[in-house]
């Protein structure tokens, strides 16, 4: 039989909300199928294409990509979600723009780790404690349609980790060693049955850090078991401990940025002579921390059309982090649980999916934050106790219509409460007082309606609304104050897509377009000192389009048994998101940003890439990444340049023997040597907008394992 060829015209708006890396065995006509992501984050685990929301998928060969040291680049490979990393290990993640309030960390959008709320109760989420290997898959539900996981106008990521596969076990080491002092050591210890299943990774990598004062150190140990001690029930435990370390270099002006990249924030120095402000070097500025998080969860199947999952957890995180002005020490305890229903009934010969039930979390945290001299603590400014509870039912209900319709209606009832007890005894205010804060209950609805085309290509339009409420690192920042009048952001979005399958199931694409209306939209500013400071703004207008393409380009002729030959072949792919946010009214003081551009959004986003792979196991996989330039400040009087980057990665795979398993590889990346900024700070004070990214670097390394 002859080789089959496919070629692929531009489609002007590229992208891929799902997409599978590893290509599906061929069927005896030779008809190659790109396999269907299944969306499990609304709980009826439906295929994509009959799912009513802008749903992005990426599985652990789109991770495998990349360099395992970071899942920035695999991430941004989604449309409309942005992953960067301010400084090593410092990500910010936005879902359609949500960067705007999250200066650090990752907020307005809901984690979950395997059901576990990973979010914590506070509203931020330490996504720096994951380490690439260990994920499997990553979905991403955008904009407020995931009413299922209560507040959040930004959606939901659900991660969990890898598994064997029913019937295998391997052992697997693994090293990795690159530019600007990466190395990267692993271990690996799997088995599953179709009775249970078991999964051991420990994962330690140091960085000396492209930047001056950027060194990291992480330890991660990961221990998930699954066990099915009936048909109706299974039960797992998943256990997560990180040890990480990192320097902060700080942010940098446009003039020190081009003067030299690598350099941290220096020192302000008077005309006399004396520093005023100190550095980051002089400050020792870093963060370390230690985290432990349990989680239990049990499924239970009444019967085949009605089941339920509870998931119990418990975590702890003592983090020690000294800033340009001040040394924070803080002990956390966080704890909670899920609990979800689903029944299937037939309503006048027509399907209904039902699903119900609810989220509490809750945490106590003591902060005590001092006068950092020289990255050990001076005297107390303020300790603080810190008590927060939040939860919220939800409920849904997914009906098929007569003329291949989906009907879809949920909506979640969502509290939050914070007290917070300043001690006395600190400079800043030595009195003490107790501030407690109760947010008005807030219903988040979602309405969808889904129509099946042909029996491979859909089309869905939704309306949903959502609410996101201000962080405890929003409501009390770093200068000691406490924000009592921030408000939650309120928005509504409306999103309507086209999605399927094309040209004999070669081709998958995904095309959403989507109108989303945000009030009380918090924004931040950064001080002198480098505190973030937040407050509402109005409202913004954010409109865009997400769309991708992946699909076969050749694939040699074989047997529907010759595995080898079903893995290799040639594959595209591709995603573009285009956005066209602005402020919509956002006065402040006696300037008038109304019309303004989004901060921190970039109007295109595009990547693209080839997936090459032989039968005798040889693979290359280049990637093309573009951002266009984007505003730093509400004013918009400063912008970061646009950049395009190039990144590869090769390497042979391959299993000798029946049992040992190899992969050897190596990869490039910024292989253009493009000077660009990441994850900028916005609103910097003194304009100290740019991180600056690692100039061109390589890696290289090796994965042995032993499979039986």
């Amino acid at each position: 039989m002859r080789p089959r060829y496919l070629l692929l015209f531009p489609l002007g708006l590229l992208t891929l909300s799902a997409r599978a890396q590893t290509p599906a065995p061929p069927d005896t006509t030779r008809t190659v199928k790109l396999p269907e992501a299944t969306v499990v984050g609304y709980g009826t685990n439906l295929p994509l294409r009959r799912t009513a929301a802008g749903v992005a998928v990426l599985d652990a060969a789109g991770i495998e990509r990349f360099n395992q040291s970071s899942l920035a680049a695999a991430v941004n490979t989604l449309p409309g979600v942005r992953l960067e990393e301010r400084a090593t290990a410092s990500y910010r993640i936005s879902v359609r723009g949500s960067t705007l309030r999250s200066p650090f960390g990752v907020r307005n959008v809901k984690v979950y780790y395997h059901d576990i709320p990973f979010t914590e109760a506070s509203g931020s989420t330490p996504f720096n404690l994951l380490d690439a290997a260990t994920i499997g898959r990553i979905e991403v539900l955008k904009g407020p349609t995931a009413s299922v996981y209560g507040a959040g106008t930004g959606g939901a990521i659900l991660l969990s980790n890898r598994q064997a596969a029913p019937g295998e076990s391997r052992a697997q080491v693994g090293f990795t060693a690159g530019s600007y002092g990466l190395r990267r050591y692993s271990a690996t210890a799997e088995t599953s049955t179709a009775a249970s299943s078991l999964r051991a990774q420990y994962a330690h990598q140091s960085l000396d850090g492209y930047r001056q004062n950027s060194a990291a150190l992480r330890d991660v140990l990961t221990l998930d078991g699954e066990f099915r001690p009936s048909e109706k029930r299974t039960v797992a435990a998943h256990l997560l401990y990180t040890d990480l370390s990192y320097q902060l270099p700080g942010g940098l002006t446009r003039a020190q940025f081009d003067q030299n990249p690598r350099q941290a924030r220096p020192s302000v120095v008077n005309a006399a002579g004396v520093v005023t402000n100190p550095g980051t070097v002089a400050q020792q500025a870093a963060y370390a921390s230690r985290t432990a998080l349990l989680g239990l969860s049990h499924e239970y199947r009444f019967t085949p059309a009605f089941t339920n999952k509870t998931t119990l957890y418990t975590s702890g995180t003592a983090i020690r982090t000294p800033f340009l002005v001040d040394y924070e020490r803080n002990t956390a305890l966080g704890w909670g649980g899920r609990t979800a229903f689903t029944y299937r009934l037939p309503v006048a010969g027509r399907a209904l999916r039902l699903s119900g039930g609810g989220e509490w979390q809750s945490s106590f945290e003591s902060s005590r934050n001092y006068t950092n001299r020289a990255g050990t603590p001076g005297p107390l400014r303020y300790d603080d106790e810190i008590r927060t509870s939040t939860g919220f039912v939800f409920g849904q209900a997914e009906l098929e219509l007569p003329a291949g319709l989906l009907a879809t209606v949920g909506a979640s009832y969502n509290r939050l409460a914070y007290d917070i007890t300043r001690l006395p005894g600190g400079t800043i205010t030595p009195g003490g007082y107790e501030v407690e804060r109760r947010f008005e209950p807030e219903v988040s609805p979602r309405v969808a309606l889904l129509k099946e085309i042909t029996p491979l290509i859909s089309a869905y339009a939704s309306v949903s609304s959502g609410f996101s409420p201000p962080t405890e690192e929003e409501i009390r920042p770093s200068d000691g104050s406490l924000n009592t009048a921030l408000q939650a952001e309120r928005g509504t979005s409306y999103e309507a897509g086209l999605r399927g399958k094309a040209l004999s199931q070669r081709l998958t694409f995904d095309v959403a377009a989507f109108d989303f209306r945000l009030r009380q939209t918090i924004v931040t500013r950064t001080t002198e000192q480098g505190a973030q400071l937040f407050a509402n703004s109005g409202s913004t207008r954010q409109r865009g389009v997400e769309a991708a393409v992946s699909g076969w380009l050749w694939q040699p002729a074989a047997t529907p048994t010759d595995v080898a030959a079903t893995a290799a072949g040639l594959r595209l792919w591709a995603s573009y998101a285009y956005n066209h946010f602005r402020f919509q009214d956002y006065q402040q003081n006696a300037d008038n940003y109304s019309g303004n551009r989004l901060t921190g959004t970039a109007p295109h986003t595009l990547s693209a890439g080839l997936d090459a792979t032989t039968k005798p196991g040889f693979y290359l996989h280049p990637t093309l990444s573009h951002q266009a330039r984007l505003p730093l400040n509400d004013a918009n009087t400063f912008y970061a340049p646009g950049y395009w980057t190039f990144a590869a990665r090769t390497g042979w795979r391959r299993t000798l023997l029946g049992h040992l398993e190899l992969d050897v590889f190596a990869g490039l990346e910024n292989a253009t040597n493009r000077h660009y900024s990441l994850g900028p700070d916005l609103n910097a004070f003194g304009n100290r907008f740019y991180q600056p990214a690692p100039a061109r670097n390589f890696y290289a390394g090796t994965t042995v394992g032993w499979k039986w």
